[in-house]
């Protein structure tokens, strides 16, 4: 069951890949135990170029403000692919949100003046006008739109996994998960749905939130939690890294977009450029490239309703 879930910051940005002993976290620093570090090699970062390539699209460059050469692009480092993670040599950002940002970029022949920023900070910070737009998985849902602009470029959502002994094998209604502790992330629209649904059990489901992803993944090795709530690609990402540990299931899917200022005239000329990469299949090796072709979205919509259960 899904009930509309209060304003937070979005879905949270998906969990901590965890490299030969360093543990690359969403905007903190490491903290997590060893339980959390048997996770993917920093190889298993993708680094295929898929970019450079594109040309730009005069008619879709036409559709931003005259005179539009440079935007301010805040990006949210999750660690983790298919979310954003600092590569070997410190410095160069990788990951499905960066990619899309750069091929938006190259189609409208503009340059992106790219800053990391924490993701609950992100949103706050386009309507003072500190930054253009911003990635880091963000959800499109119907409270949010009233302050926010969106254009979609994948279709993600929520969804639960767990140890790989436990007797879920999927969640279907929120009743299930009564008399466990479920851990997910602070100020996430995981934690609000979770928050608002609680009082339907007679036991309520404990909600435990964590700012550090590796703390989450630790919480449920070591049993001090029961399931761990998500995002879709971030889970599967996960569990594909890490021993003992399964996906349950999707519980509902979301578009994810690009954020604007409201009221941005921005908007317009992301959309058609984000469609003309679906048209000449660049969006398609994008999506291969981090395994998300499950993702895929037919065109793309500019702060669309949000989607309903699945």
């Amino acid at each position: 069951m899904r009930t509309p879930s209060r304003a937070r910051n979005g879905l949270i940005i998906p969990f901590a890949l965890i490299t030969a002993g360093t543990l690359l976290l969403t905007a903190c620093g490491s903290g997590a135990d060893d339980t959390a570090t048997a996770s993917a090699e920093s190889d298993a970062v993708p680094t295929a170029d898929v970019v450079s390539a594109i040309g730009k699209d005069e008619a879709a460059a036409r559709l931003l403000p005259p005179g539009t050469k440079t935007l301010t692009l805040a990006v949210s480092v999750s660690g983790q692919p298919p979310g954003t993670s600092i590569l070997d040599d410190g410095k160069t950002l990788a990951g499905q949100d960066v990619d899309f940002a750069n091929a938006v970029a190259k189609v409208l022949g503009i340059r992106l003046r790219t800053e990391q920023a924490s993701f609950e900070a992100i949103l706050p910070a386009l309507d003072s006008g500190k930054y253009d737009l911003g990635v880091g998985n963000f959800g499109v849902t119907d409270e949010r739109r009233r302050t926010i602009d969106f254009v979609t470029y994948i279709n993600d959502g929520q969804g639960f996994a767990t140890r790989a002994d436990s007797k879920l094998t999927k969640v279907t209604d929120l009743t299930q998960l009564c008399g466990l502790n479920v851990a997910t992330g602070a100020g996430t629209t995981f934690e609000a749905t979770l928050e608002d649904n609680k009082h339907l059990c007679d036991k309520p489901y404990k909600v435990q939130t964590y700012n550090e992803q590796g703390a989450i993944w630790s919480s449920l090795q070591q049993g001090r939690s029961d399931v761990v709530m998500s995002t879709i690609n971030g889970l599967r990402y996960a569990v594909a890294h890490q021993q003992g540990v399964k996906f349950l299931n999707e519980y509902h899917r979301l578009d994810v977009g690009f954020a604007f200022k409201k009221g941005t005239p921005l908007t317009k000329a992301f959309q058609t450029a984000v469609n003309d990469l679906i048209e000449d299949g660049t969006y398609a090796r994008i999506l291969k490239k981090w395994g998300t072709t499950g993702s895929a979205i037919s065109t793309s919509r500019i702060s669309p309703p949000e989607g309903k259960n699945s």
